[in-house]
């Protein structure tokens, strides 16, 4: 820890730090938008119901492609959902869709307005993909068809996927750390990791970590042109599954210390125990088939939370519905796991809103956290057909009543980009390390 330099508002009275491993990092506010739901009250029903928001593309004119569905947010339009205080006109729709999660978590973490004493500390770390695509394809469409002059630089100033954070940080003055992650489908998750470091190290008090992706024409010209994308919608772990379907939305958590949570009164939803980040170095789309990466990436997260795999209740599985990716992460839960991965639940939230990329990580680990406060696992719907290589138990009953403590989370992404993290309920005695 030498070398970093640290606000002098966080420092304990007693005039020292703690250590990292006496910091607990506790999640106390949730909020979420996407394909089944505005807010996160909206998406733990709709987890419990098992419903689908995968459907007809609308955003854009999806017929050309040989696919047609995905999750989309439907009928949102930003500047009537984002309030106008916090509404800017260079705003994109994947911005707007983080504004609004960001403001969601805050407002259930009795943060929202923000206390004065907190802007210099509160930080930001988002995970992102597309970021404003859709707002410069549809600028360079008026361009082709002789409208440039109708162009205005709004239209590719949001472009890059960094703009999410600068209009959070921006609309609420905000002067802590912030962070724009791009690892392709492990962004979110990788966010939530370093914001859980920024805490942990005394860099800030309060986080506001996630993510956030649209729904773009070219990411979705792309996974068509390698045939990745189901013309239905996905069937993870199924054994007639053709692929993935793309999604969109934003996921957002407050993270803040454990004494910092109690000495406001905070409403504690779990933790985040632990994280791993590895990278397979094998394949610029595909998975190392034999799940190298992702073994080492458990492990690590399972390590630095200080847990077994005999401790772990749930996995959140990336279950993407691609043949490659689902048979590599069900090799790797049993490389790690060995016997015990035939007795763990394992669940794809992916089969109800799509692949949200950048987004996943993030959304995925609220719904981890609202299956750990309210005491179901996720189900994977559209799975009806045994795959001999899938052989875990994927929850494709429907939701299912657990009392869950501890759920390994993963997100496996392009370019062999790997990071899971270990989210747990909060308990009064014993820390993230045992």
């Amino acid at each position: 820890m030498s070398g970093k330099s640290f606000n002098s508002s966080v420092v304990p009275e007693s005039g020292c730090l703690k250590s990292m491993e006496d910091t607990r990092v506790v999640i106390t506010g949730l909020g979420t938008i996407n394909a089944v739901a505005r807010n996160a009250d909206e998406f733990a029903a709709a987890l419990q119901q098992g419903r689908c928001g995968i459907g007809p593309v609308t955003v854009f004119d999806a017929a050309p492609f040989r696919t047609h569905t995905g999750g989309e947010v439907k009928a949102f339009d930003p500047k009537r959902e984002v309030p106008q205080a916090f509404y800017g006109k260079r705003m994109s729709r994947s911005d707007a869709m983080a504004m609004l999660a960001a403001l969601e978590a805050l407002e259930d973490a009795g943060l929202f307005p923000l206390p004065e004493d907190l802007h210099q500390d509160t930080g930001v770390a988002i995970g992102g993909g597309a970021g404003g695509m859709p707002d410069g394809e549809a600028a360079y469409e008026r361009c082709l068809a002789g409208q440039a002059d109708a162009v205005r630089f709004s239209d590719f100033s949001a472009f890059c996927c960094a703009s999410s954070a600068d209009h959070i940080v921006s609309k609420l003055r905000l002067w802590g750390p912030k962070t724009t992650f791009m690892t392709a489908c492990s962004s979110g998750a990788t966010a939530l990791g370093y914001a859980r470091d920024l805490i942990r190290d005394g860099m800030a008090r309060i986080m506001i970590a996630g993510g956030t992706e649209p729904l773009a024409r070219t990411t979705y010209a792309a996974f068509n042109s390698l045939k990745a994308v189901d013309p239905e919608f996905c069937k993870p772990f199924d054994g007639t599954r053709e692929g993935m379907s793309l999604g969109e939305g934003a996921g957002m958590m407050i993270l803040e210390s454990l004494d910092h949570a109690r000495a406001r009164g905070a409403r504690i939803y779990g933790e985040i125990r632990g994280y791993g980040i590895s990278c397979d170095a094998d394949h610029m789309t595909a998975p190392d088939p034999e799940a190298s990466g992702a073994v080492r990436c458990m492990q690590m997260a399972l390590a630095d939370a200080g847990v077994s795999p005999d401790d772990v209740d749930y996995i959140n599985a990336h279950g993407t519905a691609t043949p490659a990716n689902d048979r590599m992460e069900t090799i790797g839960i049993k490389r790690v796991f060995g016997e015990k991965a035939f007795r763990i639940p394992v669940s794809s939230t992916k089969s109800m809103i799509g692949h949200t990329l950048g987004a996943a990580g993030a959304i995925e680990a609220v719904a981890c956290v609202l299956a750990l406060s309210r005491g179901f696992i996720p189900p994977t719907i559209h799975s009806r057909t045994r795959d001999p290589e899938c052989d875990l138990d994927y929850v494709t009953e429907g939701a299912r009543r657990a009392t869950l403590d501890v759920i390994l989370s993963n997100s496996f992404a392009f370019g062999g980009n790997n990071t899971s993290v270990v989210l747990g309920s909060f308990r009064e005695e014993g820390s993230a390390n045992g």
